[in-house]
């Protein structure tokens, strides 16, 4: 088990969206950070105290999260000195790149030697098998997007929240590593074994009671040239009854591809229910969940009504409105 309460690393950090990691524990598990820590040049800031590892020690905590995760999931030299500060003044790390803690000498040597732990999240420890593609009983929701990192965890989040204060039966299922992070568990389903993603999916959300809902954390895109084949093991292993379609308005590009444009939610809507219905004939896209956070109060409003209208369906930012809305428009449970 990771040790809580955590110091959240930013390091240095290009933007907000690359520090979504020590976000999503910020806005989910507040009483688990303690704070933050930034390098200069740092353009995140979760609104934590700034702290040093000394001071993070003498404020309780326990491990250091490396909170950001950046293209190709690496850990920077620039990083090291922090990360075995925090090792040798008393703290875990855990870290949810793919590059691993465990595979830096220096961390390894000094873990072993002042007696703290590596915890690589990403890292499958269960052998999940080949996806069957059989029915399970219980409901399934899935978030899926125009792009990257465009609030698909966040709403399932918000939904699962929502679903259980209305006394919905219902389960978080994450499979990234903010997720597993948040919840203590979960597949890390980018660093598993190819033919066996689906199948990772398929365990994480097994046979349930007939009105009970699995929110499944979506990821990358099926439009993302470097991530559309986790979205498609996610959608055919998840077997989704409900998709719920995610998308931030002011993107230029597609994340990290200039030369790709973000698909319009049409297109997201037509392709996922393909995709989603040759597993499952009875799945329904069931809402919209946008980000808003680069929208004023006036225009948040007035983009959310237009979508809306345009899509049809209950249109939400969840993160300013709730996600009641989107938990009422599924299949069986109404208002």
């Amino acid at each position: 088990m990771i040790q809580t309460p955590y110091l959240l690393f930013l390091g240095d950090a290009p933007d907000p969206l690359t520090a979504k990691v020590a976000q999503g524990i910020k806005d989910w598990r507040p009483e688990n950070a303690v704070g933050q820590l930034s390098l200069p040049g740092c353009k995140a800031n979760l609104g934590l105290t700034e702290m040093t590892v000394e001071e993070a020690v003498a404020a309780g905590a326990k491990t250091l999260v490396i909170g950001v995760a950046n293209r190709g999931g690496k850990i920077s030299a620039a990083w090291m000195e922090v990360l075995e500060r925090a090792l040798i003044s008393g703290m875990d790390l855990a870290s949810g790149l793919h590059n691993l803690l465990r595979d830096e000498p220096s961390l390894s040597a000094l873990a072993e030697a002042h007696g703290r732990a590596l915890h690589d999240v990403r890292v499958p420890e269960v052998e999940y098998p080949i996806a069957s593609g059989e029915k399970r009983s219980g409901m399934r929701c899935l978030a899926v997007g125009t792009d990257c990192s465009v609030g698909k965890m966040y709403t399932t989040l918000a939904m699962d929240k929502a679903a259980r204060d209305m006394g919905v039966k219902s389960a978080f299922r994450p499979t990234g590593q903010t997720g597993i992070l948040i919840t203590g568990e979960g597949v890390p389903v980018d660093a598993v074994v190819a033919d066996f993603m689906a199948g990772s999916i398929e365990w994480l959300s097994p046979d349930n009671d007939g009105d009970h809902w699995d929110f499944i954390e979506g990821q990358g895109s099926l439009f993302h040239p470097s991530y559309s084949g986790v979205t498609l093991a996610l959608i055919h292993g998840g077997q989704p009854d409900a998709l719920v379609l995610c998308h931030e308005p002011t993107r230029p590009h597609m994340r990290g591809l200039p030369s790709y444009s973000v698909p319009t939610l049409e297109a997201l809507h037509e392709q996922a229910l393909a995709m989603a219905r040759v597993v499952n004939p009875a799945c329904e896209v069931i809402g919209v969940s946008i980000n808003t956070q680069h929208l004023s109060d006036v225009e948040a409003e007035a983009y959310l009504a237009e979508v809306e209208e345009k899509m049809g369906l209950p249109t939400v930012d969840p993160f300013r409105q709730g996600a009641k809305r989107l938990v009422q428009a599924l299949p069986g449970v109404g208002v």
